[in-house]
């Protein structure tokens, strides 16, 4: 090597060691290097998401009956608005009341339903016998009076939409002669003709009702026979306690006026409708529905009425007497806050024996156990009093 080459390589080293001096002097020392991050924590696993409650529901009639089916169908799908995914609903429509009802139950619970509403008074046996065999399961009968540990029945006070029509067709009558086409002689059915005719008479105590029985809930061939029977026997105004809107169409077919019954019926006759006289099961069903999700479900009897937003007169037609109206707005008030009692005394059958007492105020059970017409109603109830 050279002299000059290693006095070159010499002064490079000198130079370096006199700039590493520097740099030490000036603390800027070369940073350590960061410290290895921490190990993630384990994410835990989200909670497994809570099946939805199965609830099914079985309808007597079909779904666009425009009544009774469809006010029940209205409460399902209130169901579904009000719950959302925490519930799956399902149904099945024209179930009769025989022992196809049971087989039907059955497979309800089958499919993993565990709360079942039975929408008819027919289906009261054997939903206690599918419910004797299915304790796990709730079941909810709609107008029945037994009941069981996993069994309890609900009902809506159709006599106060009856009372309430009463006093318009009280006012409406030009010939003093009312009609109604029954469904089946039971207690609620006879005292919602009961009913209708007290409000009626409230208003004009001249009136008479003339009842004609069908036999079915929903059979509108019949219906339609029973209202003109009714209307070719003197009858201007119509009621009934059947589920299809047949009456109203025949009184609008024949130029005379009816109601509708369980659901808002206007569509169905709007010349003939004086007013629909409804059923709102919502509140009922998601209070059943609340009770079984929060596990504070209990058996028990429930009736609900216009207090409760569950019964109401609606779509009252423009030519009702603004007098009838007012009645009418006085009867809803009362009801709602107690101070008015459709059952209070003196009352009188149609065979001039006192039934309830002057001033007397009829319970539920009396209510309940009905098998009488009040004055004014023509003819007997098929099984009824005999007295």
């Amino acid at each position: 090597m050279t002299d000059l080459k290693k006095r070159s390589m010499f002064k490079l080293a000198t130079l370096s060691a006199l700039a590493a001096t520097a740099l030490v002097g000036c603390g800027k020392t070369e940073p350590p290097p960061p410290p290895p991050a921490p190990a993630a924590a384990p994410v835990a696993a989200p909670a497994p998401k809570p099946e939805p409650l199965k609830i099914a529901f079985a309808y007597v009639g079909p779904v666009g009956d425009g009544g009774w089916t469809f006010a029940h169908d209205n409460g399902r799908k209130a169901l579904e608005k009000e719950f959302g995914d925490k519930i799956v609903t399902s149904y099945v429509e024209k179930v009769p009341e025989s022992a196809d009802a049971e087989r039907v139950l059955r497979d309800m619970v089958a499919q993993g339903n565990k709360l079942i509403f039975g929408t008819t008074f027919g289906y009261m046996e054997p939903m206690l016998k599918v419910a004797n065999d299915n304790k796990p399961v709730k079941f909810e009968h709609a107008t029945g009076y037994k009941t069981a540990e996993n069994l309890r029945t609900y009902d809506s006070r159709t006599y106060e939409g009856a009372y309430m029509a009463g006093v318009i067709a009280g006012k409406m009558t030009k010939t003093n002669t009312l009609g109604v086409v029954g469904s089946v002689p039971i207690p609620e059915v006879v005292r919602n003709i009961n009913s209708f005719t007290l409000g009626a008479q409230s208003v004009n105590p001249k009136v008479k009702t003339k009842v004609v029985w069908v036999g079915d809930w929903f059979n509108p061939p019949k219906e339609t026979e029973a209202a003109t029977a009714l209307i070719n026997g003197g009858a201007d105004v119509l009621m009934q306690n059947t589920d299809s809107s047949a009456v109203l169409q025949t009184a609008e077919k024949m130029g005379k006026r009816a109601f509708g019954w369980d659901s808002d019926m206007t569509a169905y006759g709007p010349k003939a409708h004086l007013g629909s006289a409804v059923i709102n099961w919502a509140p009922y069903y998601i209070k059943a529905t609340r009770d079984a999700l929060e596990g504070k479900w209990a058996s028990g009897q429930t009736w609900w009425g216009v207090k409760e937003g569950a019964i109401d007169m609606v779509s009252v037609a423009a030519d009702v007497p603004d007098d009838a109206k007012k009645k009418l707005d006085e009867v809803k008030a009362g009801l709602k806050d107690g101070s008015f009692s459709i059952w209070k005394g003196p009352i009188m059958n149609n065979a001039g024996k006192e039934v309830v007492a002057k001033d007397q105020v009829a319970d539920d059970k009396f209510l309940g156990g009905i098998n009488f017409f009040v004055k004014g109603v023509e003819g007997k109830v098929p099984g009824g009093d005999k007295k």
